[in-house]
């Protein structure tokens, strides 16, 4: 009987990540690489980027500039990524960003932003590697969501984050019934709060901490490497007859 734990490893798999120049997303390609992935590092920032591929090592990652609202830019990095390690297996959508303020002081300029990246810009990553992927008949895709996606409330007002996590858990079903076929699986996770860099400030705020303590059953934040695991397994072949599905990865939170 094959072990299971083989099932986990991506040797062979080429994997791209986006967002993957700090916290979750770098963590996710690090998480990628141990298990035998070589590595696309995006994001915004080529420095970013850079300097995680490089954690990874050159014999396994390259780094790539990449704007996901630049539908131009996505096609022309995708096929660049595709010269250098003649195909796409894995697709991480983790870019994303979310707008903190009240509903009615919301500019049209921050919800058309917010929906760009989120929902636009998943979408696009995911249609551009979709087609390399239905072509070999074999893929997987992971879309980053948020408890938020599952949920109406938070401490904070933030409907355009709330409103495209929701819509990346219905995208991500419509996509795994459409391309199941074809094989490839689209799934995703909904991770609550993580410990990153850019929740740093924000969860040093003795209030907005014991806000999120009370509401999660484990009492505590999440890891970049804890959601980073069940990005792995969702992306490997031990996950092989699961798509549609988003994992919340939260402590419980959605289950109160």
């Amino acid at each position: 009987m094959e072990d299971i734990l083989q099932r986990m490893r991506l040797d062979g798999r080429v994997a791209i990540v986006t967002g993957a120049g700090s916290g979750l997303g770098r963590a996710t390609a690090l998480a990628l690489a141990s298990a035998g992935a070589s590595v696309a590092v995006t994001d915004i920032d080529g420095v970013a980027a850079a300097t995680v591929s490089d954690e990874i090592g050159e014999e396994r990652a390259a780094s790539f500039a990449m704007d996901i609202t630049d539908e131009n830019q996505v096609e022309s990095v995708m096929t660049e990524i595709v010269e250098q390690f003649a195909k796409i297996d894995i697709l991480i959508n983790n870019a994303g960003i979310g707008a903190r303020v009240a509903s009615v002081d919301m500019t049209s300029e921050t919800w058309n932003r917010v929906v760009d990246i989120n929902l636009s810009g998943q979408f696009t990553c995911a249609r551009i590697a979709a087609r390399y992927m239905l072509e070999m008949g074999s893929g997987s895709i992971v879309s980053v969501s948020s408890i938020m996606g599952l949920t109406g409330g938070g401490k904070f007002p933030n409907a355009a984050y709330h409103a495209t996590k929701g819509a990346i858990v219905n995208l991500t079903r419509s996509l795994a019934v459409e391309w199941a076929p074809r094989g490839v699986r689209v799934n995703a996770v909904a991770p609550t709060y993580v410990t990153t860099n850019l929740t740093r400030k924000m969860l040093e705020d003795d209030a907005t901490r014991e806000y999120i303590l009370a509401n999660t059953p484990m009492h505590r934040l999440a890891e970049p490497e804890e959601v980073a695991a069940a990005i792995l397994f969702l992306a490997s072949d031990a996950a092989s007859m699961i798509t549609g599905h988003t994992l919340p990865v939260d402590g419980g939170w959605v289950a109160r």
